[in-house]
């Protein structure tokens, strides 16, 4: 028996439309439609064009629809924190802001004047980033934000996505966690937070947990698209945690490295790590499937790198990574999370002030730039793995990564090199993979997710990357870690 399921996956910089076929206890992915996610600059302001979102989900769809192919269900996942202001209407009122706009400047210590810290970190778990959603709505309310002043709902982009092809408004559980609105005990909207930023559980959709239905394709959706009222699941909505949904583990010793845009490290466990050290450390405890709490570390991952290419003319990965294996080792090393890497002008330039404020040898050709860039990486990636093996459940024997940065095998070794576990990497298409196994489990009671881990481990092709001179990388570790640590912006 065989059935079609359809992902919608939207990341930081692009997106794309997936068909997936699970057959045979295999599943078999299709990509339909590819498409730029760009940030629209105007006005001084930064924004995504939500219509176009829609326009692009909505041709992939058509695609489908005139191939005449049986749909079970569709789910869509995206990056977290932004969202939609909907007026009593029903239409949007405007297009929402990137999370990389500057708005947010500050704003935690702001808001900090108004609302303990430290009590926010106990009932959300969650890190503090400026850009997260609770400070762009503190921002925004300060500013008084027209679209948001009058929104009658406040939809995340996923739930947004879904409304504009069902009609109906949700809020789904994993992608409202990276709100730092949701209580990580009770793992609801978290009233007091919300009155703190004159919102109230009102102001949302109807709150779902991964594996509900939202809605059918409305009529207008139908007649455009040649498909018939196929559901829309309320899947793992934020892209990460669709991504570990997809995790080929076979046991439950590991630690996963979602690598994309950004990186992001963590364990799944059953209940939220909130503590004096994960708090000062800056760790997040954002909602899962299956009632888990994914406690990770957002890392300023490839984002580093993808800013050098735009100022190199986009040479291909392939090239970059060659010169960077030619490249003398442990020359310079950057921490990827100081605020100089969240948005310069010029990254190139961003880290070379870095190098030269922390006394260290700039890098002088383009190789030792990327070398620099993906040793400290994995640097950074055993800083934060030493933690997560202090709190885990369970001994962490590996490490799985994910995503599309679980191609890069010069990186993935690095990893393997400085963490000293084995590395598994694969599959790169781990987000879109998670998104149907949670239709999979949806429409098919005697899967688990357990089982279709299984079946996933089964239907890929995995690289595994042992660890070598890991006694030269220790000492390099301790050289990073000075070097962090004398750097005047950390």
């Amino acid at each position: 028996m065989k059935s079609n399921y359809v992902a919608v996956d939207l990341g930081a910089t692009s997106g794309c439309v997936l068909l997936s076929e699970f057959k045979n206890n295999k599943f078999e992915l299709k990509e339909i439609h590819r498409f730029p996610n760009t940030i629209i600059q105007m006005n001084g302001r930064y924004y995504w064009d939500i219509y176009y979102l829609y326009q692009q989900i909505i041709k992939g769809l058509k695609i489908i629809g005139n191939q005449k192919i049986s749909i079970q269900s569709i789910g869509i996942d995206t990056w977290g924190v932004d969202f939609v202001a909907i007026g009593e209407d029903g239409h949007i009122l405007r297009s929402p802001y990137s999370y990389r706009d500057p708005y947010t400047e500050n704003t935690p210590n702001d808001y900090f004047l108004k609302f303990s810290q430290s009590e926010l970190y106990e009932r959300t778990g969650i890190q503090i980033m400026n850009f997260n959603s609770l400070f762009q709505f503190y921002a925004s309310k300060k500013n008084k934000d027209s679209a948001l002043e009058n929104a009658d709902k406040i939809l995340f982009i996923p739930d947004a996505l879904s409304y504009l092809l069902t009609g109906e408004m949700v809020t789904e559980y994993t992608i409202a966690t990276t709100a730092h609105i949701v209580n990580a005990h009770t793992r609801k909207l978290d009233e007091k937070i919300l009155s703190s930023v004159g919102l109230e559980e009102s102001d949302f959709g109807r709150f779902v947990y991964p594996g509900e239905v939202i809605g059918c394709l409305t009529e207008e959706v139908q007649s455009i698209t040649g498909l018939s009222n196929v559901p829309v699941i309320a899947v793992a909505g934020h892209d990460t945690a669709s991504a570990v949904v997809a995790i080929p583990a076979q046991s439950t010793n590991f630690a996963y490295l979602s690598s994309g845009t950004w990186s992001l490290m963590g364990i799944e466990s059953s209940k939220p790590v909130i503590s004096t050290e994960s708090e000062k450390l800056n760790f997040t405890n954002e909602g899962g499937v299956n009632n888990t709490i994914r406690v990770l570390k957002n890392i300023c991952g490839m984002w580093i790198l993808e800013q050098c290419r735009t100022e190199w003319d986009g040479v291909d990965y392939s090239t970059l990574i060659d010169e960077a294996n030619k490249a003398e080792s442990f020359q310079c090393f950057i921490n990827p999370d100081d605020p100089i890497f969240a948005n310069p002008k010029n990254m190139i330039q961003a880290i070379y002030t870095y190098c030269k404020q922390s006394g260290q040898k700039i890098p002088d050709n383009r190789g030792q730039l990327v070398r620099c860039i993906f040793e400290s990486l994995a640097m950074r990636y055993k800083e934060v793995f030493s933690f997560l093996k202090e709190v885990s459940e369970h001994p962490l024997e590996t490490l799985h990564i994910i995503g599309g940065g679980s191609r890069n095998q010069l990186l993935n070794q690095y990893t393997a090199n400085a963490l000293g576990v084995e590395v598994i990497a694969g599959p790169s298409e781990a987000t879109g993979l998670g998104n149907i196994m949670v239709q999979v489990l949806v429409n098919n009671q005697d899967e688990t997710l357990e089982s279709l881990r299984a079946k996933v481990y089964d239907s890929i092709s995995l690289d595994l990357f042992k660890p070598a001179d890991y006694e030269l990388w220790e000492l390099a570790y301790e050289k990073y870690l000075l070097i962090v640590e004398k750097n005047t912006n950390i």
